[in-house]
């Protein structure tokens, strides 16, 4: 018996049962605190009826590089792009002939933007590649390590100057091995010793420190049947210091099918980071859609038209489970051959905000081909999915909540003849007065931050620390996001 049901039980038979039973929903409530949730799992949810969770599809943008330096080419890869103050830095593979995995003629190239959108390439002068030390190579002759070196900003508490930035790199051959760097141009080796060895390592593999888990935490690519047999997916460890790592832990993914999960992409959202977002390259072999004679009029390799890919959107709140809401694609190969062939459309390892109301990750096109390219992709800010109420309306109820502040603030959107109604229930599913659907004020617009109100009135600091349920009434409107403040 769920919560919900639980709950309503009670009411019904107080006077039998005036403790036993109604205590459940108190002692089950989900503490939120002050924490921006996001709605793109059940976390929260404990009943709809007429809504449902909508993935929502990222808008294609201009294209914001092309790989058509020596040292780039067709085979460029493993995109990573991160925020650091007024700057934006995006790191990449350079490779402009397919050899094997962590070759000597791979290295790493970065760069930089002022607002996510126009990239430029710096002429760095750190490495001689292909005769000139005029490029933006921040890392050469680390063979295998530039095959998928993979940055990212340390943001725990304490980390010294020196070490702001930080890296893995490496294949099986060598395992992953860390890299530190004060600017995020100049990198050197923390240790020569690989920090992680038990893996297959043969994709882009991820690491951040977790705010909410308190340690750093890696994702890296392993093999579901052992060896290299089964599907392509994820495993992870963990580290209070990032040279002395836990044993490798597969992760879960529920009831969802095994799929080949080429790239993983998993990160802290910088607006909740208790919620790790991951969005994953879907890799399909074997699925042919581009003939052998088509790839070759594309510019292609004929051995790289036997499959294709696209993009799938997960989440993740720690620990070794990934949920798998949403099966369906987070970004289609689209219209035209060219993306339906082997290994294109993988998206970035980064998600950065380019305004108050919009965020960015980026996206491989052309993958192999002369014209290869990497594309904005844009989505509203909280806005990976949402509760979606159609014309003709529906609810959402949550489960019981424990808040602090004094406000609730949601992130919503309406038409122009939707509406919002929010109504705050005791645990057990009864209205409390003052805050009921008939005191609510009509919500109606299109928001990253409303302020709910019931007859004009914010406040609801009277009733934080105690359980309550929030009631969404709906009508073509869609809510990301809930906050309070």
């Amino acid at each position: 018996m769920t919560s919900v049901y639980v709950t309503r039980f009670c009411v019904a038979f107080a006077v039998m049962l005036p403790l036993a039973m109604c205590a459940v929903a108190e002692s089950s409530a989900v503490d939120i605190g002050t924490r921006l949730e996001l709605f793109v799992d059940y976390h929260l949810i404990d009943a709809m009826e007429g809504t449902r969770l909508e993935l929502h599809e990222p808008i294609p943008g201009e294209t914001v590089l092309t790989f058509d330096q020596p040292w780039e080419g067709r085979f460029c890869g493993y995109v990573t792009v991160l925020r650091d103050g007024q700057r934006y830095l995006l790191y990449y593979r350079g490779l402009p002939v397919a050899r094997a995995d962590g070759s000597d003629s791979e290295v790493t190239c970065v760069a930089l933007s002022v607002d996510g959108i126009h990239w430029t390439k710096p002429h760095l002068g750190l490495f001689e590649v292909d005769g000139t030390l005029d490029n933006n190579v921040v890392l050469a002759g680390h063979a295998p390590l530039s095959h998928n070196f993979s940055p990212f900003l340390d943001t725990r508490p304490g980390v010294p100057e020196s070490e702001r930035f930080k890296a893995l790199g490496g294949t099986e051959s060598s395992g992953l091995v860390a890299f530190i760097s004060a600017d995020g141009f100049r990198w050197s080796k923390l240790q020569e010793e690989p920090v992680i060895t038990d893996g297959k390592f043969d994709s882009q593999n991820v690491a951040f420190w977790s705010e909410a888990e308190g340690v750093y935490v890696c994702y890296f690519r392993t093999w579901s049947g052992g060896g290299w047999a089964g599907y392509r997916t994820v495993s992870r460890a963990t580290s209070p210091d990032f040279v002395n790592w836990s044993e490798t832990e597969p992760m879960t993914f529920g009831d969802a099918p095994m799929e080949h999960l080429y790239t993983n992409q998993t990160l802290p959202y910088f607006r909740a980071p208790h919620i790790y977002t991951a969005i994953c390259a879907r890799f399909l072999p074997g699925r042919r859609v581009v003939t052998p004679a088509q790839a070759e009029a594309l510019g292609d390799f004929a051995g790289y038209s036997g499959d294709c890919s696209d993009t799938v959107f997960m989440t993740s709140r720690g620990g070794t489970r990934y949920d798998r809401t949403f099966m369906e694609a987070f970004v289609r190969p689209g219209v035209g051959l060219s993306n339906w062939m082997s290994r294109t459309n993988y998206p970035s390892y980064g998600l950065v905000p380019t305004g108050p109301a919009t965020m960015a990750f980026y996206i491989q096109r052309d993958y192999a081909q002369p014209t290869h390219y990497l594309q904005r992709m844009t989505l509203r800010t909280d806005g990976f999915a949402s509760v979606r109420a159609p014309y003709d309306g529906g609810e959402m109820l949550t489960k019981p909540l424990l808040f602090e502040g004094s406000a609730l603030v949601i992130n919503h959107a309406t038409s122009a003849a939707g509406s919002i109604w929010v109504e705050i229930q005791d645990a057990s599913g009864n209205p409390l007065p003052g805050f009921t659907q008939e005191d609510a004020d009509e919500v109606i617009g299109d928001e990253i931050a409303r302020t709910v109100t019931w007859n004009d009135n914010a406040d609801v600091s009277a009733l934080a620390g105690q359980p309550v349920r929030l009631r969404f009434v709906m009508k073509d409107a869609d809510v990301y996001s809930m906050q309070f403040r």
